[in-house]
């Protein structure tokens, strides 16, 4: 039984190359209720699991804070989230969890069986738990990415791959991590979004480093993350950065270009040469731990 239930031929040749809504029956799963959460919570690495709290204002990013579980089970965090205002944000739960790994590569087989000529790998199946109307600021990510919902309802608005709502320097900023993923956002570029509702058995994926920001409904979200390269995504990123590189050391004004044609792959090697040589120093941005969970109060916040 396929995992995704309205697969077309039109969506499947245009998968990761445009935006694109799907409808799965993943939330119909017994692995998703609470005590299947709080199993997961328990058995996630403690030390991997991100702890996240955020302003009301979608401009305000840099509201966005860290923090630690500390001690909790995992009922308990699932009664913060339920309770506060958090976003519980388990990356990579694929390498960490079997019963995870197992969905991953269910729902990576299908994608590759309806997808002509698809290959994917860096797969990264993440869960994310977080609490009624909490929010996700504007940010984009390198690889492909879909967002599958499975519990609460949220909405998700995103943004053309171009100015002003990402511009080639932001990119490349991004891309050779000189600066966070978040960056700043003007209201005034919703008009210019394509905006999703997800409800549970809904899903979205869209164009590679598409500007995006998500606002919770007012109860519980359970969603699943999934981020992937392909070939030619892989390609893109090393273009883009290859762009920075040479804008850089060179004073050049290079422009991005999609498909394997000859700057491209020359461009590949241009990239994986100054890797190689650490021409490029990543300011990886890591955020201090502000505040820790309350065991006694679900939803409350103690301040570090």
């Amino acid at each position: 039984m396929s995992i995704i239930t309205d697969w077309t031929a039109e969506k499947a040749t245009a998968f990761g190359q445009e935006n694109l809504g799907f409808q799965h029956n993943l939330h119909e799963r017994p692995m998703f209720d609470d005590e299947g959460l709080a199993r997961l919570l328990d058995l996630y690495p403690r030390d991997k699991l991100g702890v996240f709290t955020m302003g009301e204002d979608p401009k305000a990013w840099t509201t966005w804070r860290k923090g630690a579980a500390g001690t909790l089970s995992g009922d308990q965090l699932l009664e913060a989230a339920k309770a506060g205002r958090i976003w519980l944000n388990l990356r990579q739960t694929n390498d960490h969890v079997p019963e995870y790994a197992a969905l991953c590569d269910e729902i990576f087989a299908e994608k590759e069986a309806r997808v002509p000529g698809l290959r994917t790998f860096k797969r990264d199946l993440g869960m994310l738990i977080s609490s009624a109307n909490a929010q996700v600021f504007y940010h984009l990510d390198v690889p492909l990415v879909s967002l599958w919902q499975v519990r609460g309802q949220k909405k998700v608005w995103v943004y053309p791959v171009a100015d002003p709502y990402v511009g080639e320097l932001a990119l490349e900023k991004i891309v050779l991590r000189e600066t966070a993923e978040q960056f700043a956002f003007d209201p005034a570029w919703d008009s210019g979004a394509a905006v999703y509702d997800l409800t549970p058995g809904r899903m979205v994926t869209w164009r590679q480093n598409a500007p995006h920001r998500i606002e919770n409904g007012p109860m519980l979200n359970v969603s699943i993350s999934i981020e992937f390269m392909t070939p030619a995504a892989l390609l893109r990123a090393n273009v883009i950065y290859a762009n920075g590189v040479l804008r850089r050391r060179l004073g050049a004004r290079p422009r991005v270009q999609d498909g394997f044609g000859p700057t491209a792959v020359a461009k590949l090697a241009v990239a994986r040469g100054a890797k190689a040589l650490g021409l490029q120093t990543p300011h990886v941005r890591h955020l201090p731990v502000t505040f820790g969970l309350d065991a006694a109060r679900p939803g409350m916040l103690v301040e570090a």
